[in-house]
């Protein structure tokens, strides 16, 4: 099998800046690999997740358990699975992903009541790995950032990008509740945590990368 890994973090981490950055250095590199990006929302199998992010099935995010709206995020990850990219992966290709199982961990265990959030995060992994047969990450990096400092980098992403908040992101209340819930997965499943801010500011956006891509070269030297 081929090596799998993923950015993952909290909502206005930067997570698709530094997958950028990476996938870019490890271009310029001459490395082979597949690029991902999750939800899919131009592909048909992401039809229930615009649905749930855009209102239609209620409009907070608490109005679609965890389990419903986990369903939804597996469905389209297993269809790239079976389209993009899982010939490539068996046939030993390096993968690299912007969110993937990880974002149920983290969105969808703040549903649940902190007593009941390891059933559900054992669950998650058990359906979408074992399964429904998709890759286990080699590497997962989460990128940590305050909900203070999410709410401000989101509103100013929407005015940046002209783009509308869906129901998650509107809900700071639900955001900071994500946080907690997942720093607690990142401990529970062993994920890389890289803390975003330091001494009361947010990094650079080059630090951060320097200390993603160490972690990345390190697994692919092994």
């Amino acid at each position: 099998m081929g090596k799998l890994i993923v950015i993952e973090g909290t909502d206005g981490s930067g997570k698709s800046t530094q997958f950028k950055l990476l996938t870019q250095r490890l271009q310029a590199q001459g490395r082979s690999f597949k690029r991902l990006v999750f939800p899919r929302y131009d592909q048909p199998s992401s039809a229930l997740i615009r649905m749930y992010l855009g209102g239609e099935l209620g409009t907070k995010p608490s109005d679609v358990n965890s389990y419903a709206a986990s369903a939804f995020y597996a469905v389209d990850r297993y269809a790239s699975f079976k389209q993009d990219w899982g010939q490539w992966y068996c046939s030993g290709g390096l993968v690299l992903s912007d969110r993937y199982t990880t974002s149920n961990a983290v969105h969808q265990a703040s549903k649940e009541p902190p007593e009941r959030r390891a059933e559900y995060l054992r669950w998650l992994y058990e359906f979408e790995y074992d399964r429904l047969g998709l890759p286990r990450p080699d590497l997962t990096i989460y990128l940590d950032v305050p909900t203070d400092f999410t709410q401000r980098l989101m509103r100013q992403r929407e005015q940046d990008l002209g783009t509308q908040a869906d129901i998650h992101e509107q809900d700071m209340a639900y955001l900071a509740t994500c946080r907690e819930s997942g720093r607690a997965a990142a401990a529970f499943y062993g994920w890389t945590v890289i803390d975003c801010v330091k001494d009361g500011a947010m990094r650079s956006i080059e630090d951060i990368h320097e200390e993603i891509f160490a972690h990345v070269a390190k697994l692919l030297e092994e």
